[in-house]
């Protein structure tokens, strides 16, 4: 029988690419990201006894670290070190890539506008997760989800036209 060490390791392993999009979602750097990415392996860690099974490990680990990330940029707000302006990306050679690199970008940092909830919702939906899965994730109720992700649909349309 595997030990639980080994059960999380590979839990995390499997499942990593979720903690780096919610690092992206809510850092502007390298550092930072590194940071929160630990922080929210720690916090999986200090939960994962209370894991039980009643939703999908990868629901368990978006809630956690969307918890854990919004909690981690709170406190860091509070001290000031937060900056959008603190983006610094590397070209690709091909420039259709790099077109649609520009606007990925620009999504990216549209994101950083929006408030906490908000940014799940976009990750969420940005992970194709159905509105029942996003609705559990986040706690409310599947129409609300909807209607929240109508509204910040048209919210990040304008914040993309005024940054673009």
């Amino acid at each position: 029988m595997k030990s639980k060490e080994k059960i999380f390791s590979e839990s995390v392993e499997q499942n990593q690419g979720i903690i780096h999009k919610v690092c992206r979602i809510y850092t502007d750097d390298q550092e930072s990201h590194e940071d929160l990415f630990q922080e929210i392996v720690l916090q999986l860690w200090k939960s994962f006894d209370s894991f039980k099974g009643d939703s999908k490990l990868s629901t368990w680990m978006y809630r956690v670290g969307l918890n854990t990330a919004i909690t981690y940029i709170r406190k860091k707000s509070k001290n000031n070190f937060t900056s959008l302006e603190d983006h610094h990306h590397q070209h690709l050679a091909n420039e259709s890539n790099e077109e649609n690199k520009e606007r990925l970008d620009l999504l990216y940092l549209a994101i950083k506008y929006l408030n906490d909830v908000e940014r799940a919702l976009v990750l969420l939906y940005l992970e194709d997760s159905s509105y029942k899965e996003i609705a559990e994730t986040l706690g409310i109720t599947e129409v609300n989800a909807r209607v929240k992700m109508n509204r910040v649909k048209t919210k990040l349309k304008e914040i993309m036209t005024q940054l673009s």
